[in-house]
């Protein structure tokens, strides 16, 4: 099947001379006279590719690719901006709105053709990396997962196993005993589950241009209240009320509440994980530059250099000697969070001594 190629065109002989052009070098065109029609045709057509003039009635250029931009389904459509205006302005505006590229009238059949093969072979690379990452994610996530779930699963089952064949004989403090044992495995493959869906979920999100300018759009009314409520759970959580040292500045976000409550729990959680019981835990914020600055410390076991250059998924340092319970996702997830609302995250340690982590993220 031929790649498909749209042309928005309100020039009459311009339109005809570019869809005959691209039907000789073996492209299906088709041509719309003006931006509503183009819109109209985008989803008939369902074109590969679409070259759009922006001195338009009714609906100029720039309109149509704010309109396509609105659409996950035709927002990576790469979209080429054609044009008389040869001020550097115009070309300024349309690169910003994130069209692929900028042709100016009068143009020759070469300047045409390149940009066109050059925008269709840079979406080709785009999809064969998504292919190839999404492919990847797959793999690891089928080598790594039945190892991860057979820990709790393990646990359920034993003390399930334990209450069918002994419960006449128990004392109600061992069921008790036993059922708190059933109920803590299952949390920790509930958060085993729901960590692996939400780092897959992220991976997807990154490479595709629709779904993060989607998430990129939400907010929170108030860090504060989002993360200073998390931190308290999470200091319950591990028993360590008294461990935990709040100091939060507060600031609205461009970012999903669940997704900063999610960011936060990780982050929490590690710090209290990887700290002793009766060392603090400091979780303060500060508005600085645009950017809410989050920072956590503990004075735990630390990270060497290398173990900061090494964070990725499915990795838990020094696993066997700490045996500390978990898959190692919380530090990747808490990144790629962060990388989907163009935020920044460093590592600050000294190994056996203290971590900080510090987040930066947009203020609404």
């Amino acid at each position: 099947m031929s790649t498909k190629v749209l042309v928005i065109e309100d020039d009459g002989s311009i339109r005809d001379s570019l869809l005959d052009l691209l039907d000789a070098e073996d492209y299906t065109a088709r041509g719309g006279e003006n931006g509503l029609t183009g819109l109209r045709l985008v989803d008939e057509f369902k074109p590969d590719l679409i070259i759009c003039d922006i001195m338009m009635p009714d609906l100029d250029g720039y309109g149509v690719y704010d309109r396509l931009q609105e659409n996950p389904t035709t927002a990576l459509i790469p979209f080429i901006f054609l044009t008389a205006k040869a001020d550097r302005a115009d070309q300024r505006r349309g690169m910003s709105l994130g069209a692929d590229d900028y042709v100016t009238k009068p143009f020759t059949r070469q300047e045409i053709l390149q940009t066109i093969e050059r925008r269709l072979a840079k979406r080709a690379q785009l999809v064969k990396r998504y292919d190839d990452r999404a492919t990847a994610l797959v793999q690891s996530i089928a080598l790594a997962l039945p190892h991860e779930l057979r820990t709790p699963l393990s646990g359920i089952k034993t003390g399930a196993s334990v209450i069918v064949e002994t419960i006449d004989s128990m004392s109600p403090a061992e069921i008790k005993n036993v059922v708190d044992i059933i109920y803590q495995s299952a949390e920790r493959l509930e958060h085993l589950i729901v960590n692996y869906l939400t780092f897959a979920e992220l991976e997807i999100v990154l490479n595709d241009p629709a779904r993060l300018q989607l998430l990129r759009a939400r907010t929170c009314a108030s860090a504060r209240l989002v993360v200073g409520q998390i931190a308290r759970t999470a200091a319950e959580r591990a028993h360590r009320e008294k461990d935990l040292v709040l100091n939060l500045e507060d600031s609205a976000l461009r970012i999903a509440d669940q997704h900063l409550g999610k960011l936060a729990d990780e982050l929490m959680d590690n710090a209290f994980k990887f700290s002793a019981a009766g060392t603090p835990v400091e979780l303060t914020s500060r508005v600085a530059d645009d950017r809410l600055v989050l920072t956590i410390t503990d004075y735990g076991r630390g990270l060497t250099p290398q173990q900061i250059a090494d964070i990725g998924a499915y990795m838990q340092f020094e696993r066997k000697l700490h045996e500390q319970q978990g898959s190692g996702l919380g530090l990747t997830i808490a990144q790629r969070l962060v990388d989907v609302y163009d935020g920044e995250l460093s590592i600050d340690s000294v190994y056996g001594a203290r971590t900080t982590i510090t987040v930066k993220l947009p203020v609404k």
